[in-house]
C-alpha cells in the first residue's frame, strides 16, 4: 500500500492526467513553441526577436498552505512559491523577468492578502523579477473558512542557443547535488499525515528532529539556486539540471535524460536531513517511496561534463556553496537508479 496514496495523493493518476491532456496541448502548438510538454518550463520564441526564448512556468505550493494556516503565518509561503517557480525556469538557463500570482479565499481577508503578497514580493526580490500583477478571488462556498489557495506563474528570457534541456548530457557526465533545507514545497500531504495524525503532534510542539517547532521545520523556506547555478555555469559545462520537486529524485532527474542514458545516484553520498529519516521511520515509508515523494536532501541536481566537474566543484566550494558528487550518467535504459 502506498503511504502517499493513503494520505490522499495518487501520483499515478497525476501521470495519467498528463497523458490525457498531452495531445490537447499539442493541438495548440505553433512554430514558435520550442520542445514538448514534460520540461520544467515551457519555451516560446519571441516574435520579432530572433534567437530569444520566453520561458514560462506555473505552480503552487501544495498543502504546505495548510501548515501556514495552522501556524497563522502567511508572509513566507509566497516567497516559497516564487523561488520554486524561479528554479523551474533556472534549470533551462532562463533569467526571470516577471511574476503573476493568484490568491483565492472564501471570504476576503485584506490583512491576509497583504501578508501573502509580502512573501511574494520578497521572493521576487530574491529571484530578481517584478511582481507585475495577479488575481485576487473571493469564492464563497468553494473554500472553507480560513482556507485559501495560492498559485503563480513566472516568465523569463533565455537565448535559444543557450537553452538547457538535457539533450547534450552524455555518458560519463558527473551529477552534482545542491542541498535542500527541508521539504521545500512537496510531499506535505504525507508529512502532515505522519506528524499530525500518526504521531499526534501539533505545529507548536518541539520537533523530534531538530531544535525548533514542528511548524518551523515544515515552513522552512524553499531556496532559489540562482547564485549556485551561475557559478557552476561560469566554471564549466552544465549540460542539464533537475529541480527536485514532486516525484523526487527519480521522477525529476529522468526528465532531463536523453534516450539511451540512465543516471546512477548513490544513496549516502550526501547528508540525509533528520526530518526525512524521522518521517520514513515514524510513517513506515519504504525507501523507494520516500525517494519518490520527498527531495531527500537534494534541491537540485546538475549534470556536468566529466572534465569540468572538478572546476565546478572548486568554484562552488570557494563561493561557500555546499555541493555533493552524487552519481554519474551511464549508457543504458532511460531511468534513474538509486544505488547503495
Amino acid at each position: 500500500m502506498s503511504r502517499y496514496r493513503d494520505a490522499g495523493v495518487n501520483i499515478r493518476r497525476g501521470e495519467e492526467a498528463v497523458e490525457r491532456i498531452r495531445e490537447l496541448c499539442r493541438s495548440t502548438f505553433n512554430a514558435n513553441v520550442v520542445g514538448d510538454l514534460g520540461g520544467f518550463a515551457g519555451a516560446y520564441r519571441v516574435p520579432g526577436f530572433p534567437g530569444q526564448l520566453l520561458a514560462a512556468s506555473m505552480d503552487g505550493v501544495g498543502t504546505k498552505l495548510k501548515v501556514a494556516i495552522l501556524c497563522g503565518k502567511h508572509d513566507t509561503i509566497g516567497a516559497d512559491l516564487v523561488r520554486h517557480c524561479g528554479n523551474d525556469i533556472l534549470v533551462h538557463g532562463a533569467i526571470p523577468l516577471f511574476f503573476l500570482d493568484y490568491v483565492a479565499m472564501g471570504s476576503l481577508d485584506p490583512q491576509r492578502v497583504e501578508e501573502l503578497v509580502s512573501g511574494l514580493a520578497l521572493g521576487c526580490r530574491d529571484v530578481g523579477c517584478a511582481l507585475i500583477g495577479g488575481e485576487t478571488a473571493e469564492m464563497p462556498g468553494v473554500y472553507a473558512a480560513g482556507d485559501y489557495d495560492l498559485a503563480g506563474a513566472i516568465v523569463g528570457l533565455a537565448p535559444e542557443a543557450e537553452w538547457i534541456d538535457g539533450s547534450k548530457i552524455a555518458a560519463g557526465d558527473i551529477l552534482l547535488g545542491l542541498p535542500a533545507v527541508g521539504l521545500h514545497t512537496n510531499g506535505y500531504s504525507l508529512a502532515r499525515k505522519i506528524l499530525f495524525e500518526t504521531m499526534g503532534l501539533a505545529v507548536q510542539d518541539r520537533s523530534p528532529f531538530g531544535d525548533w517547532t514542528v511548524g518551523q521545520e515544515l515552513l522552512k523556506s524553499h531556496p532559489y539556486y540562482g547564485p549556485q547555478v551561475r557559478i557552476a555555469r561560469a566554471a564549466g559545462a552544465v549540460r542539464g539540471m533537475a529541480h527536485i520537486t514532486g516525484g523526487g529524485i527519480p521522477g525529476n532527474l529522468v526528465r532531463v535524460l536523453p534516450t539511451g542514458l540512465s543516471a546512477e545516484v548513490k544513496i549516502g553520498s550526501w547528508p540525509e536531513l533528520p526530518v526525512f529519516r524521522f518521517l520514513r521511520d515514524a510513517g513506515r515509508v519504504s525507501q523507494a517511496e520516500a525517494y519518490e515523494v520527498w527531495n531527500m536532501g537534494l534541491g537540485m541536481i546538475l549534470a556536468v561534463k566529466r572534465e569540468d566537474a572538478p572546476a565546478v566543484e572548486r568554484a562552488l566550494e570557494q563561493a561557500g556553496h555546499p555541493r555533493y558528487r552524487v552519481g554519474a550518467v551511464t549508457k543504458g535504459r532511460h531511468e534513474v537508479r538509486l544505488t547503495a
